[in-house]
């Protein structure tokens, strides 16, 4: 499993930080971060790919993967490590043939029967949520919290889950107690871009503390 060295799943954000995606990739890969996806909501295609490319070609550097969120294209104009996709994006049966076996590819799910659908797929992981109420989306789904979460790995096995939203260094540890193997994270890391990598640094503390190989 590709995604076995680690146990957080930073995501940029660059409203919220202020800071381009090539500087977050920096500072979270300074905390520690060895894989981290790409996430932009409100850029072109055009100028997405510009940030993109200088964010990846630091990343490989400094031997990060990267994560492209939803545009498959993208991400194979950049030889990026993988996509991931949501629920109404490219199917991952075509993002596969696209990317190859090699690719990393996840997909969002919000409920038991996506999730049980989504194992179904050829993808390496699925994202539950949001476990918590947050505002790094608008039209978020329902909050699942931590029952929910726990349902959906009893339902599953011991498929790679990705627990998101709300997740905070307070309340990381009961998601992984939940049975989430990484917690994709925004908010906790990039509000303060003063504080990326310190944040970067005490989260990924945290989950070496009940390290869980995939």
């Amino acid at each position: 499993m590709l995604l076995s060295e680690t146990r957080i799943y930073p995501l940029t954000d660059v409203r919220l930080s202020g800071l381009s995606h090539a500087e977050q990739v920096v500072r979270l890969s300074d905390g520690g971060a060895s894989l981290i996806q790409l996430r932009e909501k409100n850029l072109t295609p055009r100028e997405f790919f510009k940030q993109a490319e200088e964010a990846s070609n630091i990343a490989r550097q400094r031997g990060v993967r990267i994560v492209i969120n939803d545009r498959v294209d993208i991400a194979l104009a950049l030889e990026a490590d993988g996509v991931h996709l949501g629920q109404e994006d490219l199917p991952p049966e075509a993002a596969r043939r696209l990317l190859g076996d090699s690719a990393i590819i996840g997909v969002s799910t919000h409920n038991l029967e996506q999730a049980l659908r989504a194992i179904r797929l050829p993808v390496n992981y699925l994202a539950i949520g949001p476990i918590f109420t947050t505002s790094s989306k608008s039209n978020s789904e329902p909050v699942l919290g931590l029952d929910g979460l726990r349902l959906v790995r009893d339902a599953i096995g011991d498929f790679p889950l990705v627990a998101i939203g709300g997740i905070s260094h307070e309340n990381a540890p009961k998601v992984w107690e939940s049975g989430a193997d990484a917690v994709a994270v925004i908010s906790a890391l990039l509000e303060n871009p003063h504080e990326v990598v310190n944040r970067t640094k005490a989260l990924l503390a945290q989950s070496l503390r009940d390290q869980k190989i995939w």
